[in-house]
């Protein structure tokens, strides 16, 4: 019997019985849909995952940090010799990754922590400073019109997050966006932010000492009850990162500038005292040599992260990569989407059962008809191939509606989980090609595995006790 004679006696089996054809097709479409959503789920998780190391300098990035760094108020306790095997990031430090080989790029990042002020609103910034290339490698997403702050400018410029307007609250409520709702009257772009760098010398002078207190504890002499404000610098915005107030990305709730202008600034306002976050000698007088936050390394290729890495542990520095976190996260994410798509498969089980009885079914009605088949010659193998390609026709059927079905129910989901709906970064659930047709192959390959046995009692029917069959 030819190929065509049995795809065409499948087909019409099928198309006869159109009520159990569909519902067994139904179950297979909520088994392959279970199935695709589920591991969606995780993918989508994975995608968010790598957009997000993507962000941070991809593959090849290396966070360098000092040996010995513990925050703000370093104190340095050691010799002139032991100071430098602290290991700082300092510009010779910066000098000496450059020079390693694989590396293309090294640039140094400083955090500080500052208070801004505009009208009736105050609000904390982390700033980060950065130098022209390393801002360049952030590959930050500004709004129209938006600019990467000028080196060379006197004033010192600023790129806000999108978010970074959250951080601002009313002086007189201490309420903000998070409490109110309501988003503050401040045009990030275009109005100029008072800074406030000496964020400790801000707060005393808003809490003064009691006019009562005596003047040995007050510190403040004749003029206790008096604290003076410290500076405010005027810096103007350069550019705002694409996004609303309420959308997350790795850069929304950042402050970037200049390096070179913030250290300028920085050594101003704190002359001849310790700069927050800078180490310090024993007797409390400023590191002699300025101290970064972190260097950003680029290795020249993925292959090479983890010579590099070696070799900077090697010279005495912390090292982290995102290597490191992706190896991690890819574990946790192949387990989650084992159980996902374990759940999903139930459904498909159940599918499989459905079909293998309604091939069950369709030989005890069709036993006249294997009979007759038999008779005028039909092969064993064929008989079995008729009912074979039936269970997979429905497995296919199923298979391919149970993909649309996905999609839209993918589509549903990350629309409603998307932008102001739920706060969701990035879609929740991603759908690849590779993962529809793998659904199609299982369910066809189920579809045909369920009508396997029933194949076989077909093809072990007795022609005489077939045709005898009322």
């Amino acid at each position: 019997m030819r190929w065509s004679d049995l795809l065409r006696m499948s087909v019409s089996s099928l198309r006869r019985r159109k009520l159990r054809t569909f519902l067994t097709v139904l179950g297979v479409v909520i088994g392959t849909a279970s199935i695709v959503v589920m591991i969606s789920m995780g993918l989508g998780l994975q995608e968010a995952m790598y957009e997000e190391v993507a962000e941070n300098g991809g593959t090849t990035a290396i966070t360098v940090t000092g040996k010995d760094s513990w925050g703000v108020g370093m104190m340095y306790t050691g010799s002139s010799s032991e100071e430098e095997s602290q290991k700082y990031i300092t510009d010779e430090a910066i000098d000496e990754l450059r020079n390693l080989e694989h590396v293309q790029s090294a640039e140094p990042v400083l955090n500080v922590s500052a208070i801004g002020l505009k009208g009736r609103y105050e609000g904390y910034l982390d700033i980060t400073g950065m130098t022209p290339e390393g801002l360049e490698e952030l590959k930050l997403n500004l709004k129209e019109g938006g600019n990467l702050p000028d080196p060379n400018s006197n004033q010192l410029e600023m790129v806000y997050g999108n978010a970074v307007l959250a951080n601002f609250y009313e002086k007189t409520t201490m309420k903000g966006y998070w409490d109110t709702g309501e988003v503050p009257d401040i045009d990030m772009e275009n109005d100029s932010i008072f800074l406030i760098f000496d964020t400790d010398g801000y707060h005393a002078s808003q809490n003064p000492p009691s006019v009562g207190v005596d003047s040995a504890d007050s510190g403040a002499g004749e003029n206790r009850g008096q604290t003076s404000i410290p500076k405010k610098y005027a810096v103007k915005s350069s550019g705002v990162i694409e996004g609303g107030i309420d959308e997350y990305n790795m850069n929304s709730s950042n402050v970037y500038c200049d390096l070179d202008t913030l250290k300028s600034y920085l050594q101003k306002e704190f002359r001849g005292r310790v700069i927050p976050g800078q180490p310090s000698t024993a007797s409390g007088k400023p590191y002699s040599k300025f101290v970064y936050s972190m260097a950003r390394i680029q290795a020249d290729d993925m292959e090479n992260v983890e010579e590099l890495s070696s070799a900077i542990r090697s010279l005495g520095y912390n090292v982290s990569t995102n290597i490191e976190y992706i190896e991690s996260m890819k574990k946790q994410f192949a387990l989650v989407q084992a159980v996902l798509g374990g759940i999903g498969a139930v459904s498909l089980l159940v599918a499989a059962i459905g079909i293998a009885n309604t091939m069950m079914m369709s030989i005890y009605e069709r036993t006249k008809e294997i009979g007759v088949m038999k008779v005028i010659g039909c092969g064993l193998k064929n008989i079995r191939q008729m009912f074979l390609l039936e269970a997979a026709f429905i497995g296919l059927a199923g298979g391919i509606i149970g993909n649309i079905l996905s999609l839209i129910i993918s589509a549903v989901v990350n629309m409603l989980t998307s932008g102001g709906g739920m706060g969701a970064p990035g879609n929740i659930s991603y759908i690849p090609v590779w993962l529809l047709l793998l659904s199609v192959g299982f369910a066809v390959l189920v579809g045909t595995a369920a009508g396997y046995f029933p194949a076989r009692r077909a093809m072990r029917l007795s022609p005489l006790a077939a045709i005898h069959n009322e």
